[in-house]
C-alpha cells in the first residue's frame, strides 16, 4: 500500500515537472520574441526620429543649415546604428553640387523608408 502511494506521488510529481518545464520553455520563447519586437521598434523609432528631423531642418529650411543643426543631424543618424544609412548620409553631406545633393537626398529617404 505504501509503495502504491509512493509510486502515484512520484508519477504526479514527474508529470507536473514535465508540465512546468514545457511552460518555462514556452515563456522563454515568448520573451525572446517580445525582445526582438522591442529591438525592431526601437530601431524604427530612431529612423523615424531622424527622418522627421531631416525633413524639418533640411528639406523645409529656407536658409543655409547651421553648424548646430548639422551636428544634431549627424548625431541622430549615428544613433540609428546602421552602417548603410550612415554611408548614405555621408554621400549626401559630401555632395559637391546641388544636383548631386538632390539625388543623394532621394537615395537617403528611399533607404530610410526601406529600412522600416
Amino acid at each position: 500500500m505504501k509503495q502504491k502511494i509512493f509510486l502515484i506521488t512520484l508519477v504526479v510529481l514527474l508529470v507536473s515537472n514535465i508540465f512546468f518545464v514545457l511552460q518555462y520553455i514556452s515563456a522563454r520563447k515568448e520573451i525572446k520574441k517580445n525582445q526582438n519586437i522591442d529591438t525592431v521598434n526601437k530601431f524604427n523609432e530612431k529612423i523615424l526620429s531622424f527622418t522627421r528631423l531631416f525633413i524639418e531642418k533640411v528639406l523645409k529650411s529656407e536658409n543655409e543649415i547651421d553648424f548646430e543643426t548639422r551636428l544634431q543631424l549627424e548625431n541622430a543618424v549615428r544613433a540609428i546604428g546602421d552602417e548603410e544609412i550612415l554611408l548614405q548620409w555621408q554621400e549626401f553631406t559630401e555632395s559637391s553640387t546641388e544636383e548631386d545633393a538632390q539625388q543623394e537626398v532621394k537615395n537617403l529617404l528611399g533607404l530610410l523608408v526601406s529600412k522600416i
